[in-house]
């Protein structure tokens, strides 16, 4: 195995990480060691985690979860998530994360590292994608192809996710730290609730960024401040390596695994003083050495491999309406005349394996090989021609994957909630389908009702991101007598759009899950019969209070006894027995 230091990196598209087999063979010794019975299973965790497989709330079957660094994957990596889901995952199914991950669930560890050699023999790295670690650096999808941009940050994300895996430093921190580079100030990475964010910058000629600090959701949801308003190219992965070792240093964090993110030892001795703290860090021996990016930089030219013109393009025949509609919610023309930028709606982020080759297939065709996943579970397929967009459209459609309304009301986003997760309450996923079939059934056709992001997570720690939808959820339980009850905190007034980040209130009421449907319904009519000409639903939020929202869904909050005629409200979405809490403990935090 190669010294870490000595890694050649190439520029090959979507190959950011390097693979190194020695690792991948090594977990397959240990987990046939762990089978065998030689290993203690809380012994085996760390290990496991390391390499990105993490246990599910069911017993003998893991979760891999792969790092796409910015969101990046090739036309082969694509074909590899199917072979993965099609040989080892039951559901026959692959997961994109709010963070541009993939996860694939229920495989057994017996069968782990096998899948790992397919994944990684495409160049996909699942290493510290888990674990107390920098987890997946996620990027922009729309980096390098929108206007408004002062430089393409891709070099720079992939620079950075190549500095910081397998780093000492990064191996073993008081909790996860997660990073986010965006392309512009609209901040389509949302580094506002990152630990660290980066948003391009030029200042006298140099390339540099603002750089934010200390954002998070779950507990204490907090937008990142201002760290630094400007840090050059080629400081600021000297900068990060700072704040990482004040990180790994706080021993404070240590002590109680819930408050261990860094945003709690930025809240508690403020923006001023962390700086502070920063500037002291600096001063160390370990920053006299060269921290210029230059070895380390993912440099690409997509546009020189954009899909070359063909001499007759598909047109509609009788689609046009239904085309026409999928262009103006789906399609964003690039800044280089004559491509376009198609978001692929991906319902709850689930894909199958026949989904993963014909978006693959869709790459190799019109996209010259290029796609990125998005932190709103969907795909972003870039440089396709304005003439192919019609043969795209009809494509997606074959794959059941035309959807329309991106980013919209109907695009749902969830966490996998008790489908796979310990610590999960309630069965977000579930809910999920659920809220969208509603809103499906609405026929919403209003432009600024159908702008409504609604997201949901199956506990409290937000990585279905509620913290920021305008109408969120999380997962809970309630007592009615002797037995529990599936059921929400519901959230309203949240947003991320155009670099507008704010946090959602939480409403003083707990929905029982079934009601979960009644109660976008109900928020959704209430704000269009009350707003006034023009009026976006947070404006409308902001006016009316939460207290009146709150008044509006009262009566869904009230679940009646237990009976045989509401037995139903006692049973989660997608379930068929008595709802019963069960809750485990997140390897997240081991």
């Amino acid at each position: 195995m190669p010294d870490v230091e000595t890694l050649v990196y190439t520029n090959e598209p979507a190959l950011i990480l390097p693979v190194l087999e020695k690792e991948l063979q090594d977990f397959q010794t240990e987990a046939h060691r762990m089978l065998n019975g030689e290993w203690e299973e809380n012994q085996f965790i760390g290990f496991r985690l390391k390499q990105g497989v993490y246990g599910q709330r069911q017993p003998n079957v893991q979760m891999i979860r792969v790092k796409l660094p910015f969101g990046g994957v090739t036309p082969e990596q694509m074909d590899a998530f199917a072979e993965v889901a099609e040989r080892f995952a039951p559901l026959r199914k692959g997961h994109i994360t709010t963070r541009q991950n993939i996860q694939l669930h229920h495989i057994p560890l017996a069968k782990a590292a096998e899948a790992l050699f397919v994944l990684g023999k495409a160049g996909l790295s699942t290493r510290e994608a888990c674990g107390n670690t920098v987890r997946n650096v996620t990027g922009d999808p729309w980096a390098g192809i929108q206007e408004g941009e002062l430089f393409d940050p891709t070099p720079y994300a992939g620079a950075f996710a190549r500095f910081w895996l397998r780093n000492p430093l990064s191996q073993l921190l008081p909790r996860k730290f997660k990073v986010a580079f965006t392309g512009t100030d609209a901040d389509n990475a949302i580094t506002g609730i990152h630990d660290l964010g980066f948003i391009p910058r030029i200042q006298d000629g140099v390339k540099g960024f603002e750089v934010v600090v200390g954002g998070g959701l779950s507990i204490m949801a907090r937008n990142a401040p201002v760290l630094a308003p400007f840090v050059s190219t080629d400081e600021y992965l000297r900068l990060s390596e700072a704040v990482v070792r004040i990180f790994e240093k706080a021993d404070e964090l240590r002590k109680n695994r819930s408050k261990a993110r860094l945003k709690f030892l930025v809240h508690r001795v403020g923006i001023e003083e962390f700086r502070r703290m920063v500037d002291e860090e600096l001063k160390g021996d370990w920053a006299s050495k060269d921290f210029r990016p230059d070895r380390l930089l993912y440099i690409h030219d997509e546009e020189k491999n954009a899909p070359p013109r063909k001499p007759l393009y598909q047109q509609p025949n009788g689609d046009m309406a239904a085309f026409s509609a999928f262009v103006s919610a789906n399609v964003r023309a690039q800044r280089q005349q004559g491509f376009s930028a198609v978001e692929v709606k991906v319902t709850r982020g689930d894909l199958k394996p026949e989904q993963f080759r014909g978006i693959a297939t869709l790459m190799r065709e019109y996209c010259g090989g290029y796609a990125r996943m998005t932190v709103g579970q969907n795909i972003v397929l870039r440089w396709v021609r304005d003439e192919s967009l019609f043969e795209v459209f009809q494509a997606l459609r074959d794959l059941g994957l035309a959807d329309i309304g991106a980013q919209g009301i109907t695009d749902v986003v969830s966490c996998p909630g008790t489908d796979s997760c310990k610590l999960g309450i309630t069965a977000s996923m579930g809910l999920n389908q659920a809220i969208q079939d509603r809103v499906e059934l609405m026929d919403v056709t209003d432009a600024l009702t159908r702008k409504i992001h609604i997201k949901m997570s199956g506990c409290p720690n937000s990585c279905g991101q509620h913290h920021i939808a305008n109408i969120g959820f999380h997962g809970a339980a309630m007592r009615v007598g002797p037995q529990q009850l599936p059921a929400y905190h519901m959230f309203v007034g949240g947003s991320y759009d155009n670099g507008n980040l704010r946090m959602a209130t939480q409403l003083k009421v707990r929905l029982p899950a079934k009601r979960g449907p009644d109660a976008v319904e109900r928020v959704v009519k209430f704000y269009e019969a009350g707003r006034q000409p023009g009026e976006e639903f947070n404006a409308f939020f902001d006016r009316v209070g939460a207290e009146a929202f709150e008044t509006a869904i009262e009566d869904l909050t009230l679940p009646g006894d237990f009976t045989d005629d509401n037995r139903q409200m006692f049973i989660d979405w997608s379930r068929l027995e008595l709802y019963q809490l069960q809750r485990g403990e997140g390897e997240c935090a081991i």
